[in-house]
């Protein structure tokens, strides 16, 4: 983003990349869980669960990128402090449950993840509706995808 769009943006940058930078590493922990319990998960059919959630995991990674990418044409840095990532996210790390063969379980914990990623992305759009209209892209994007998780 150039300077002359930084200028025209409507909008606090300096907020609008903290909000951004909190996002990032609400995708960083939900990117790490998913991942994690794909590797982990066991039981009956668990290679479908294992699918399910290895394809999370990799939107999720994909959608860091994206806010990562987005922060640094604002201006900004993404968090480069993995011990900062919880500390600066929305919401705390989603936990993996000690029975990976749980499956209501499982879905439940990624779907009560997911609502809070779409309200985020809501308001990010709520923000930055005839403001900033690549941010806007960007997070309605994003939280179409959380949506169809």
């Amino acid at each position: 983003m150039g300077k002359k769009a930084r200028e025209i943006a409507g909008i606090d940058l300096k907020d609008l990349i903290k909000d951004l930078n909190s996002a990032y590493c609400d995708e960083w922990l939900a990117y790490y869980a998913w991942w994690y319990m794909a590797q982990a998960v066991e039981g009956k059919g668990y290679e479908d669960m294992q699918e399910f959630l290895n394809k999370i995991a990799k939107d999720e990674l994909e959608h860091a990128a994206e806010l990562a990418e987005r922060i640094i044409e604002l201006g900004g840095l993404p968090t480069n402090n993995v011990s900062a990532l919880e500390k600066n996210a929305n919401s705390p790390y989603p936990g993996v449950m000690k029975d990976l063969s749980d499956y209501d379980e499982i879905i439940k914990i990624v779907t009560e993840a997911e609502a809070g990623a779409i309200e985020v992305y809501n308001k990010l759009a709520k923000k930055t509706f005839g403001k900033d209209h690549d941010t806007y892209q960007l997070v309605t994007h994003i939280m179409g995808e959380e949506i169809t998780h």
